[in-house]
C-alpha cells in the first residue's frame, strides 16, 4: 500500500511535538517502625520528608498519657534519629496528627490540645536535632477549632489549618500563617466561606503560594469541595474547583503544591466506582486542569486521600495514596506515582506483606529522590502499632520533550503538502 505524501507531512508535524515518557525504578529502602513502638500507637498516621529527614507521626502513642501522641525522625537510610513529644503534652492531645518539614524545621500538629478551650488545638516547631523551638496557637483560638488539623512549611512560613473555626459559620474553618519564630502573620478565610465548609482540612505551601482545601464547600453541589490559593501576605488569589465536580466528591480533602503545579485530591469521586477517587492537577498561570486516576482504581479505593497528607508533589513527581485499595486485603492500601511532565502513571506501589486494614497510603511524602508511605494499621509491633515505608526513586530516562520546529519550517511543510497533494491528485 502506498502512503500519500500529504499524510507523511502531517505525521512529521505531529511527531515534532512527541514527548518521551519517563521511566523510574522505585526500590524499598527500609520499613520504618518506632524504637519503642507498641500496639495502638498509630505510627504512620502522618508522614513527611525533606532532604535526608523523614518525619512520622504516631498520634496514639502514650508517653505523656493515653493518646498524647509523638513523632519520630529518621534519616533516609532508615535509622531513627530522634523522638519528638510536646513539652506540655497531655492525654488525648493527638500530637502527631499532622506533620511537615522543610530544611531544619519540623512542624507537628496537636489537634485536641486544650490550651484555649476543649480541642482548640496547637502546633509545635522543632529542629531536626529533636529540640522544641516554639509552640503555635491562634490569636483567636477557641474550643473545637482543631487548630493543627493540617500543617505545612516552606522557608520561614508555616501554615496551620483549623477546620473547626467558626468565623463564617459553624465549622466554616480557617488557616493561619506564622513565621518560624512562632509569630502569627495572617489569618486566612475563604471569601465565600460558609458554615460546614471545613476550610483548612488540608494546607500546602511552596514559595509564595499557599493552598487550602475546603472539602465540604458546595459550589458544584453538596459537599463537592474546593481549594483556595493565597499569597504569603494572606491575600486570596484564586479558587479552584473540579471541572466535573459533583455532590460528595470532597475535592480538597488533600492538597499539595510544587512550583506552578498544584494537586488536589477528590477521594470520593466516582469515576471508577463509588468513592474510587481521583486527583486534579492544576498547572501554569492559567491553572490548566488534568485529572489523575489509578490504572486499576475501583470502588472504595479512596484514591486522592481522605486526610491532608494523602497527596504529595515534588519537582518531577506526584504521589497519590489510595488506602482503601483491596488488592492485598480489605483496606490494605496502595499508592501511585505519576510523572508531572507527562501526567503518566509511572508506578503502582504495593507490598505483598500488607494485610487487612493496614491503610498503606493514608499518608504520603515525596522528594525527587525518595518517597515515604504510612501504614498506621500495620500490626508488626502489635495491633495497629503502625509502620511507614521508605523508598528510593531512580530516574532511568528523564522526560525530554522533542523541540517543536520553528513556525517558518511548519509553514514550508504545509506548502509542500499542498503542492505534493495536488500533484498526487493529478496522477
Amino acid at each position: 500500500m502506498r502512503i500519500r505524501p500529504l499524510h507523511m507531512a502531517v505525521a512529521i508535524c505531529v511527531s515534532s511535538f512527541a514527548i518521551n515518557a519517563q521511566a523510574v525504578t522505585v526500590d524499598l529502602v527500609a520499613k520504618l517502625t518506632a524504637s519503642d513502638g507498641a500496639a495502638q500507637d498509630g505510627f504512620g498516621f502522618s508522614v513527611a520528608i525533606d532532604g535526608n529527614t523523614v518525619v512520622v507521626g504516631a498520634r496514639e502513642d502514650e508517653d505523656i498519657g493515653a493518646h498524647s501522641g509523638s513523632a519520630y525522625l529518621f534519616d533516609t537510610n532508615g535509622q531513627q534519629t530522634a523522638k519528638l513529644t510536646a513539652s506540655d503534652g497531655a492525654a488525648g492531645d493527638r500530637f502527631g496528627h499532622s506533620v511537615a518539614i522543610d530544611g531544619n524545621t519540623v512542624v507537628v500538629g496537636s489537634i485536641f490540645d486544650n490550651d484555649n478551650g476543649t480541642s482548640s488545638g496547637s502546633a509545635y516547631l522543632f529542629n531536626t536535632n529533636g529540640q522544641q523551638t516554639a509552640k503555635l496557637t491562634a490569636s483567636d483560638s477557641a474550643a473545637q477549632d482543631l487548630f493543627g488539623f493540617s500543617v505545612a512549611i516552606d522557608g520561614n512560613t508555616v501554615v496551620v489549618g483549623a477546620r473547626g473555626d467558626d468565623d463564617n459559620g459553624a465549622h466554616s474553618g480557617s488557616a493561619y500563617l506564622f513565621d518560624t519564630n512562632g509569630q502569627q502573620t495572617a489569618k486566612l478565610t475563604a471569601s465565600d466561606g460558609a458554615a460546614g465548609d471545613r476550610f483548612g482540612h488540608s494546607v500546602a505551601i511552596d514559595g509564595n503560594t499557599v493552598v487550602v482545601g475546603s472539602t465540604f464547600d458546595d459550589d458544584n453541589a453538596t459537599n463537592s469541595g474546593s481549594a483556595y490559593l493565597f499569597d504569603t501576605n494572606g491575600q486570596q488569589t484564586a479558587k479552584l474547583t473540579a471541572s466535573d465536580g459533583a455532590a460528595l466528591d470532597l475535592f480538597g480533602r488533600s492538597v499539595a503544591v510544587s512550583g506552578d503545579t498544584i494537586v488536589v485530591g477528590s477521594s470520593w469521586d466516582d469515576d471508577n466506582g463509588a468513592s474510587s477517587g481521583s486527583a486534579y492537577v492544576f498547572a501554569g498561570a492559567g491553572y490548566t486542569q488534568t485529572k489523575l486516576t489509578g490504572s486499576d482504581s475501583m470502588a472504595g479505593d479512596l484514591f486522592g486521600g481522605v486526610e491532608a497528607s494523602g497527596i504529595a508533589v515534588s519537582n518531577s513527581y506526584t504521589l497519590v495514596g489510595a488506602w482503601g485499595h483491596d488488592a492485598e486485603g480489605s483496606n490494605a492500601g496502595a499508592a501511585y506515582l505519576f510523572d508531572n511532565f507527562t501526567g503518566l502513571q509511572l508506578a503502582k506501589i504495593i507490598l505483598s506483606d500488607l494485610g487487612v486494614d493496614d491503610y498503606f497510603g493514608r499518608s504520603v511524602g515525596l522528594t525527587d529522590d525518595h518517597l515515604v508511605i504510612g501504614a498506621f494499621g500495620d500490626d508488626g509491633l502489635g495491633s495497629n502499632a503502625g509502620a511507614a515505608y521508605l523508598y528510593s526513586i531512580t530516574a532511568d530516562t528523564p522526560p525530554t520533550p522533542t523541540p517543536a520546529p520553528p513556525a517558518l519550517f511548519l509553514m514550508l511543510v504545509g506548502l509542500l503538502c499542498m503542492f505534493v497533494g495536488r500533484r498526487f491528485n493529478r496522477t
